[in-house]
């Protein structure tokens, strides 16, 4: 049974995260039906893209599905990770991914909102970057995510804090393109899906490939690269990773020793 539910409306795809009991936690089944979904637009050249939850939901969605992380000595978000081939099926993705965001987002969802084109909101809708609070060496890659959308201070006390931002100061730092009334959310998305529509979309495809592929120009050394994957692996293989996971499981307070 898939998790999501597909509709096709007013030259529009439109993908609702459909699994409310589990807080819509991107595990690999859901992110397999995003990506299936995905697929099934492109093919049938549908150029726009509505990411959203269930009308009512209180979380968009609580992201990663914790329960799926490797306990210890493995990286919890490499390359064939499904949140990461998610993320890049988004980016790459030939037209418009539009997020619209009812309820608060958390962890690798909020990464999957920092991918997407453009975030529409209402005053429901609160951000949060949560790492830290779970032990994860986050990945390079995402953090990239942030700092191409955010000023890098804002981007910091994101992932720091782990609390969660409200709508109106997400609007403010540039998380959310536009705020809008709770009954105006699904109608405004919509309309500017429909003004997008109107423009060349073959344009529109080959200047998002651009912004892509832009927003990556940064170079590294192959020394830097490997001290970079050294300090993640000293925290996915410690203490603090295995109980922040521990922690979450048996649903207590996590106790970091900083080891």
């Amino acid at each position: 049974m898939s998790l999501v539910k597909v509709e096709f409306l007013e030259k529009v795809g439109i993908i609702t995260l459909n699994n409310t009991q589990k807080l819509n936690a991107l595990s690999a089944q859901l992110v397999d039906d995003i990506i299936e979904a995905l697929d099934n637009f492109q093919k049938q050249k549908i150029h726009i893209i509505i990411l959203r939850a269930p009308e009512g939901s209180k979380v968009w969605s609580a992201g990663h599905d914790v329960k799926e992380l490797p306990s210890k000595m493995r990286d919890p978000l490499s390359y064939y990770d499904s949140l990461e081939v998610l993320l890049r099926a988004v980016e790459e993705y030939p037209g418009p991914v539009i997020a619209m965001v009812h309820g608060s987002v958390y962890g690798g969802a909020c990464d999957l909102i920092m991918t997407c084109d453009m975030v529409i909101a209402d005053k429901t809708a609160k951000f949060a970057m949560t790492p830290a609070k779970l032990g994860v060496p986050y990945n390079s890659t995402g953090i990239l995510h942030f700092m191409n959308r955010l000023p890098i201070n804002i981007a910091k006390e994101m992932f720091f804090t782990a609390e969660l931002v409200p709508a109106d100061r997400a609007l403010n730092v540039g998380i959310i393109n536009h705020l809008v009334a709770e009954e105006e959310l699904l109608s405004f998305t919509l309309n500017l899906a429909a003004t997008i529509s109107t423009r060349s979309m073959l344009s529109i495809e080959v200047i998002k490939e651009q912004f892509r592929v832009l927003s990556k120009a940064y170079s590294i050394t192959p020394s830097a690269f490997e001290r970079v994957q050294g300090m993640r692996r000293k925290v996915y293989d410690s203490h603090d990773y295995e109980e922040a996971i521990t922690a979450f499981l048996e649903k207590r307070p996590a106790h970091f020793k900083g080891e």
